[in-house]
């Protein structure tokens, strides 16, 4: 082939007869005319190659420094991650920053969870940590416990270049937070009641990152499709956006102090497979903040004197908090400085103003540095107190206290018609400053005290015998109650003639104790060697009320002497109190409510709020018909620590609630306040009332608590059920025994019996006992109980009652007990 194509050009050559020369500068000639060789272009880059960091950070970006570095492009967000912080933990905490009606509440907490970053091959993985399992490290069942929790990966990057001195990888972390990550994004619960079906990625985008030296805040909008929005239903979708804080968590863990249920703490817990116990056990440590001893200070200490902590607990108070009210959040603060006092420290908490942009532009609430009570202009009547803590040590972090606009309008409610009877400063539609300013004063220092580890107290308040509520030196001393984290809010007890009373509960006894007994420092000695100091300062005090701590109850109320709203020792005498005072108070509700060109709106307000005070007294007086109080106790205690309430308590507290409640309070049926405030609702609102209490009383627990403590305690230490039931059908249905004629309000409360009874009869399910914390649910397999032979036998009693008084009384009342007779014919025989 090469033959074929060289022989013809030959022949041309020798017929135009070149020579040597002139052919060697013709090669001359076309070498020099020649292109220079071009260079072969370099291979593109692959995707997925690591690129230099040039490349991939570029004059472009703007970079925030802080925990690490942030680079910003056209919404882009890349993160460089010094090594140094490859493997350490990181707690992520996820709330909701902004929401709609009806979707959580702004600064909710939704989830949080521990989180690594960790370098593999071309990837940086973000790991899932937990510290619910554990063993020691130096153990053999370490290596089980590992191997039965290995850590899933919640999201993998691609590495996209190293820092130019190749100590930090460079990721693109936008996708983390642009998908549908469900730990970093809307809860599970809601998502289920809202029927959420996918994240619309259109509609959804990051705000901004931000990062500080110790922690990294991630804001992104999310629109999910719902088929059942609590608000703009007609979107078919919900919009809100989220706030993701991680935090770097300490290379050393804080020294733990375990946990105690005689006082009241949050906490943490895990399961340690590597103690002596023949089992896995659970252990649960205190959230506190690091208070530590200055080692220059160590002797003081040991002397008793007091001495500064290393590091203080600060709190900021927001910019945006109006003037007015800065000082008396800045004193709800300072005020548990006598509390650290108790654990031997002076100067532990301080409450101050924030930098100026002018003085630090840089500074932010959202720096987990900085501890701040943010205020916040939303309708939300409230106020909270959460915190961020260590879930391997309890430490607290950081802390930023919620504050509401409208907690004011909370606060003014309920101190009008709890002291408006006895103080003219609760008698007007807007307080004095200095007024509300006591108020922020009491609920700043209340909800300090949930960032500082404690929670409710509900049972401090019982301590005090009520008589000593209307006493002026007993209560300007002592306060309402032992407990500032008691919801014992304010004085309802005192009467006109008690001057001057104290309104409100301070940083109590009880508030000093728990402070002293979580914080005070035990030099030299382990968490475990600790244990037997901490149970020999509770014992000091045990068997004192004003010491004692009882549980906030979620489900219902079971111990009757650790409930919410509630002041002294006796429901009964406390409720009569309450009463007389919201007598005096009805009649002077238009003149105290009223401005002149406003209409009765406030008017309105405050006849609810009234009535929903009087709804309270009934709740804690029912409560204690088959009660059962809970006072907690260690072995090397004598007593019992279930005891149910006396049976004398019991049949007393029905039969209040019968004279109060179920005789209609015609003192409440103002007809002048219903001609300005309503065209119809007064007979609704009674009947809505007497069967709220009702159907308390008739619940399926509180009976089956009965007749436990008649089996245990035999019918003659008993109020046994069989009694009640009849106390309370003589007491609801007396007409038909006395002859009278029957009213609206006695009809509408009858048939709310026999609903009740119905319910009891043919609907009631079986409960699941449960006895969790703030969780109490007594358990009842309700087909094969005493309950419904009970219900069966007073239906028919009730029968046979009403068919002979049938033909008594006007024709309202004949025709109501007729109905009743064939009501419970139905209900005993249903299709």
């Amino acid at each position: 082939m090469i033959k074929k194509i060289l022989t013809p050009f030959l022949l041309v050559l020798f017929v135009f007869g070149f020579s040597t020369e002139t052919n060697a500068q013709f090669w001359k000639k076309k070498k020099k005319d020649a292109p220079k060789t071009a260079q072969k272009p370099k291979p593109k880059p692959k995707k997925g190659d690591i690129q230099p960091y040039g490349k991939v950070v570029t004059k472009e970006h703007k970079t925030d420094d802080g925990l690490f570095k942030v680079h910003t492009k056209d919404q882009t967000y890349l993160f460089e991650i010094p090594d140094s912080l490859l493997r350490r933990e990181m707690l992520m905490v996820t709330r909701i920053a902004k929401t709609a009606n009806g979707i959580g509440f702004g600064g909710g907490k939704t989830n949080t969870q521990v989180l690594r970053w960790e370098k593999k091959n071309k990837n940086i993985l973000l790991r899932i940590v937990s510290h619910n399992v554990v063993a020691d490290t130096i153990l053999p069942v370490h290596e089980a416990v590992v191997n039965s929790n290995f850590e899933p990966i919640l999201f993998s990057f691609p590495i996209k270049a190293f820092s130019k001195d190749s100590t930090a990888t460079v990721i693109d972390a936008t996708k983390l937070f642009t998908s549908d990550i469900k730990p970093l994004g809307l809860p599970g619960t809601l998502r289920k009641s809202m029927q959420v079906s996918r994240l619309d990625n259109s509609r959804s985008y990051i705000e901004r990152v931000s990062s500080y030296p110790r922690n990294i805040e991630i804001r992104h909008v999310k629109t999910y499709f719902a088929n059942k929005p609590p608000s703009n239903a007609a979107l078919g979708s919900i919009t809100l956006e989220m706030s993701n804080s991680m935090v770097l968590l300490p290379k050393v863990p804080m020294k733990r102090r375990y946990f105690d249920e005689r006082v009241g703490w949050f906490t943490r817990g895990q399961i340690d497979y590597g103690l002596k116990a023949q089992k896995s056990k659970s252990v649960t440590f205190l959230d506190r903040w690091r208070l530590e001893v200055k080692d220059e200070d160590i002797e003081k200490f040991k002397r008793g004197e007091l001495v500064e902590p290393k590091k203080q607990i600060v709190y900021y108070v927001d910019r945006a908090t109006p003037k007015e009210w800065v000082p008396y959040i800045k004193q709800g603060i300072n005020d548990w400085q006598v509390a650290f006092e108790a654990a031997g420290f002076k100067n532990a908490i301080i409450a101050k103003d924030p930098p100026s942009k002018e003085e630090d532009p840089d500074w932010s609430p959202e720096d987990v540095r900085y501890s701040v009570v943010r205020y916040l202009a939303s309708p939300i009547p409230n106020a909270n107190g959460p915190h961020v803590s260590d879930p391997r040590s309890g430490e607290i972090l950081e802390s930023d206290i919620n504050w509401y606009h409208n907690v004011m309008s909370l606060l003014h409610n309920w101190f009008f018609i709890q002291t408006a009877a006895i103080n003219p400063d609760a008698r007007n539609k807007e307080f004095k400053t200095e007024v509300m300013g006591r108020l922020i004063r009491f609920v700043s220092a209340h909800e300090v005290g949930h960032t500082l580890g404690l929670p409710h107290n509900m049972g401090s308040s019982v301590a005090y015998p009520v008589d000593s509520l209307r006493s002026a030196t007993f209560t300007q001393k002592y306060g309402t109650a032992p407990s500032i984290m008691d919801y014992a809010r304010f004085n309802y007890i005192a009467q006109p003639e008690d001057k001057g009373v104290a309104l409100m509960p301070n940083i109590g006894v009880y508030d000093k104790y728990a402070i002293a007994w979580g914080y005070k420092p035990i030099l030299n000695k382990s968490a475990e060697e600790e244990k037997e100091i901490l149970d020999s300062w509770i014992l000091k005090h045990a068997g004192d009320p004003m010491y004692r701590f009882g549980h906030q109850q979620a489900t219902g109320v079971v111990d009757p002497s650790s409930q919410t709203e509630d002041l002294g020792d006796d429901a009964v005498k406390a409720s009569m109190y309450g009463i007389k005072n919201l007598k005096r108070i009805l009649p002077k509700l238009e003149e105290w409510t009223s401005e002149k060109g406003e209409n009765y709106e406030e008017l309105s307000t405050m006849y609810g709020q009234l009535l929903g005070q009087f709804s309270r007294y009934m709740g804690h007086v029912s409560a204690n018909i088959g009660g059962v109080y809970e006072y907690y106790k260690t072995s090397n205690q004598e007593g019992a620590v279930y005891t149910h309430v006396p049976k004398a308590k019991q049949k007393e507290a029905l039969q209040f609630v019968i004279n109060e409640l179920f005789k209609t309070p015609e003192w409440m049926l103002d007809e002048n306040i219903f001609s300005k405030t309503e065209f119809s609702g007064s007979v609704e609102r009674v009947r809505s009332l007497q069967a709220r209490t009702l159907n308390n009383i008739l619940d399926a627990g509180r009976m089956a608590r009965m007749i436990e403590n008649e089996t245990l305690n035999g019918s003659s230490k008993a109020y046994t059920l069989v009694n009640m039931m009849s106390d309370l059908r003589k007491g609801v249905w007396s007409e038909i025994y006395s002859g009278r004629s029957i009213d609206t309000y006695r009809r509408n409360l009858q048939r709310a019996h026999l609903d009740r009874l119905n319910y009891l009869l043919n609907e009631a399910k079986n409960q699941r006992g449960i006895n969790r914390g703030y969780f109490k649910i007594s358990g009842i397999t309700i087909n094969q109980s005493d309950v419904r032979p009970v219900v069966r036998g007073e239906l028919k009693r009730l029968q046979r009652d009403a068919k002979a008084a049938s033909n008594r009384g006007n024709t309202l009342t004949r025709y109501h007990l007729q109905d009743v007779v064939d009501r419970i014919k139905t209900i005993l025989n249903p299709k």
